[in-house]
């Protein structure tokens, strides 16, 4: 649907609601259901109006709310409020969805169908390769990438949706500024490319609990959320909960016993997930509601270098190493080369994309990162 052109005098009714201290979407949103009208709303809440909700309405800052009008004019950002036909539906559907959302970038995109990736913001380098990787097989197969441009598995999804197609960013700030700092650079090549997406109005700073508030947007949006590296109290499962419980697909990528930002994976796994090796498998499992079809011109990715191409030597030695973490000492326990033959393979299998270096001086085979 198109979206409604709003006056100037509209949008500073919907900035100012926003304003009015301690009342979030559970208290609002019954409000406009009665009163659409955001000014009449202000004006004259409904007779059964409790009277702390009054306070709030009255006490809404509205030279603060002047102040991001002029904001919002003067930048390339865009307001959208729930009343808007241009709201995403599937977000519409969860049941405390953002009274209005600002967008800088393509708003199209919102009616686009859309799959998360998240996990960890300590992330292996497998783990970063494989939401690298996804995303950019699934960025070719037709579907948004949306994740939170986090450190970590978020930011990887970014980077790898970018190379075949576009990605969303749902902030926990403002859209005024970039959190964290580091992904400055990454969040105007989204605008250039993409969206970004926040519930906060300019000027907010990242607290804390912005962020498991942000996640509920991202499973909002998505037709379902891939889960990538997890730790059993990573943020992401929150994410993965709340898609779960909007009725929408949750995938995980399964990862070594022995590695605990893949334990958060196994306890989604455990509980119904849908275990997932390579991008076709998501893109299979959501194609009945899409109509996607795999484009048989968008290859899967793989290393480099095939495994089939390595020299013999190289080729035993990442059968030796297996797929749990093993240390330098450990591969000349359990094979025929030297310590000094085994370092100079390692560095070029990690080179090649086919060995990961760790915490604590242990490597990690890769395999083939078939998406």
């Amino acid at each position: 649907m198109d979206a409604v052109t709003a006056t100037p005098e509209q949008t500073l009714a919907w900035l100012t609601l926003l304003r009015a201290p301690d009342l979030g979407p559970r208290r609002l949103l019954p409000l406009l259901a009665q009163q659409p009208n955001p000014q009449a709303l202000l004006d004259s809440p409904p007779p059964e109006t409790p009277e702390k909700v009054r306070r709030a309405l009255a006490a809404a800052d509205r030279d603060q709310a002047r102040r991001d009008l002029e904001w919002l004019q003067n930048s390339d950002t865009r307001l959208l409020p729930v009343t808007d036909p241009a709201y995403p539906e599937l977000l519409r559907e969860l049941p405390d969805p953002p009274p209005a959302l600002f967008l800088r970038g393509d708003p199209l995109l919102l009616a686009l169908p859309q799959l998360a990736i998240v996990g960890s913001r300590h992330a292996s380098r497998g783990g970063l390769e494989n939401a690298r990787r996804f995303a950019r097989f699934l960025a070719g197969n037709g579907l948004l990438v949306t994740s939170g441009l986090a450190l970590g598995i978020n930011g990887a999804a970014h980077e790898g949706a970018l190379e075949r197609g576009r990605t969303v960013a749902v902030t926990g700030t403002g859209l005024d500024r970039v959190y964290p700092a580091r992904h400055r650079d990454l969040a105007h090549r989204i605008v250039e490319n993409g969206l970004l997406v926040s519930e906060y109005p300019p000027g907010t700073p990242p607290r804390p609990g912005n962020f498991p508030r942000r996640n509920r947007i991202i499973a909002g949006l998505s037709l379902g959320t891939l889960v990538v590296e997890a730790a059993l109290n990573s943020g992401s499962l929150i994410t993965a909960r709340l898609a779960s419980e909007a009725g929408r697909e949750v995938f995980a990528i399964p990862g070594s016993i022995h590695n605990p930002q893949a334990r958060g994976c196994h306890a989604l796994i455990r509980q119904g997930a849908k275990l997932v090796e390579t991008g076709e498998h998501i893109v299979e499992e959501l194609a009945s509601q899409l109509g996607l079809l795999a484009d048989p011109d968008t290859p899967a990715e793989s290393p480099a270098t095939p495994e089939g191409e390595l020299e013999p030597d190289h080729l035993e030695l990442l059968e030796t190493m297996g797929y749990d973490p093993v240390s330098t000492d450990q591969l000349v326990a359990k094979s025929r080369f030297s310590a000094a033959e085994i370092s100079s393979m390692l560095l070029l299998l990690e080179l090649q994309g086919h060995v990961s270096s760790e915490a604590g001086g242990l490597f990690i085979r890769l395999g083939n990162l078939h998406t």
